[in-house]
């Protein structure tokens, strides 16, 4: 016999998005439970990025990604501070290693303006050299508002705070289907073997890579409201020597992602990546995470264009991760979606997909526009 639960709120999902969510809901004195289908919190896409807190120069003006990452870090810095959560603002130089780059230097710098993001600095090829030695560039920005981030230590510390505001949380808890029964949710979940039912006024879909695979258990939600899915894998090289960088480094962007870039974690260490690569698997069950040996080489002369002395003997396959995406091939830098009853319809409901990078940095931002959405239902 199945056991039943009954529940304000469920959030599906116990990435770093799912947890702010949760919190959001848990401060907000919403009955909340906390679903995650794997044996710890944040294991896929929250563990597998960069770490990097980002300011908020590259989105459109007005897109989610932009209003959602510069709302977003103002707060997670803020976060980071009051609960003792490991951080640094660094800053990060994007540089132009060709003249004929300068000029995506300049829209980058226009774009940040136009998100308000109003401390990029525009560096000269000495100013550059001042900051970074190492560096072949002939000209670049600097963001003193970029950082990096213990992203385990922060989830840790939502999760801390939403059972504090008396959340729960249930691990290896997978969602079997979900139907609409009155004015509530009944969600059919299987738990570490058992079988439950759970049944809950106010739902969130924030599955990151499983989110279109939850949407379609939600008896009711037509499908036109599913966009499809779209993975993009990012694969990172670490370098054995001793970093000689002090600040983040990145390239001008390439379609899919921010190319080949440097970030150093808490400790000094330096890695490079991601590539884009796109996979033609739609299941995230079917994901390979494992780093070639060949991606060195083939990094090399990429890291080379910006740090000449770099060479593939310095380096090592690392880890990877995979985006999920709200466009393919064709669209690479969509827009998150954010689906509330407003758009599909049915009350009480909120859908995320496509929560890649910069959803870490925005995640309490993004909290916070979820919990304005089921406000008033």
């Amino acid at each position: 016999m199945s056991e039943h639960f009954s529940a304000d709120a469920v959030v599906i999902g116990g990435g770093a998005v799912g947890l702010a969510i949760g919190r959001a809901l848990a401060l907000a004195g919403h009955e909340t439970i906390l679903l995650e289908k794997n044996r710890h919190v944040g294991m896929e896409t929250s563990a597998r990025n960069s770490e990097v807190i980002h300011a908020g120069l590259y989105y459109p003006p007005g897109s989610l990604k932009a209003r959602l990452c510069v709302a977003g870090r103002v707060r997670l810095y803020d976060f980071c501070t009051s609960h003792g959560v490991a951080h640094k603002r660094l800053g990060k130089l994007i540089v132009a290693a060709r003249s004929d780059q300068e000029e995506e230097l300049s829209t980058i710098l226009r774009r940040a303006r136009d998100n308000g993001v109003d401390d990029l600095k525009y560096l000269s090829k000495a100013e550059v050299a001042a900051l970074e030695p190492e560096l072949a560039a002939s000209t670049g920005l600097f963001s003193p508002s970029t950082g990096i981030i213990d992203s385990h230590a922060y989830m840790q510390a939502l999760l801390g705070d939403a059972q504090t505001a008396g959340a729960s949380l249930a691990l290896q808890a997978v969602i079997l289907s979900a139907e609409r029964r009155g004015d509530r949710y009944r969600l059919t979940v299987q738990n570490a073997g058992e079988i439950l039912v759970l049944e809950t006024r106010l739902l969130v879909n924030s599955a990151g890579l499983w989110a279109q695979h939850v949407a379609r258990t939600i008896d009711g939600l037509d499908a036109k409201f599913i966009p499809p899915v779209h993975f993009a894998k990012g694969n990172y090289v670490t370098l054995d020597a001793r970093s000689p960088f002090r600040h983040l480094v990145y390239p001008v962007p390439e379609p899919g992602g921010l190319g080949v870039h440097l970030t150093l974690d808490m400790g000094g260490a330096a890695r490079f990546g991601p590539n884009v690569e796109w996979l033609a698997a739609t299941d995230p069950s079917e994901i390979d995470y494992a780093v070639s040996p060949d991606l060195a080489a083939a990094f090399a002369p990429r890291i080379a264009a910006y740090w000449p002395r770099v060479t593939a003997r310095m380096l090592s396959p690392g880890y990877s991760g995979v985006r999920p995406k709200t466009g393919g091939r064709e669209n690479p830098n969509a827009d998150f979606r954010i689906d509330g009853p407003q758009a599909h319809g049915l009350p009480g409901l909120v859908n995320l997909f496509g929560m890649e990078s910069p959803g870490l940095t925005a995640s309490l931002a993004i909290a916070e526009l979820v919990e304005e959405m089921l406000r008033d239902h």
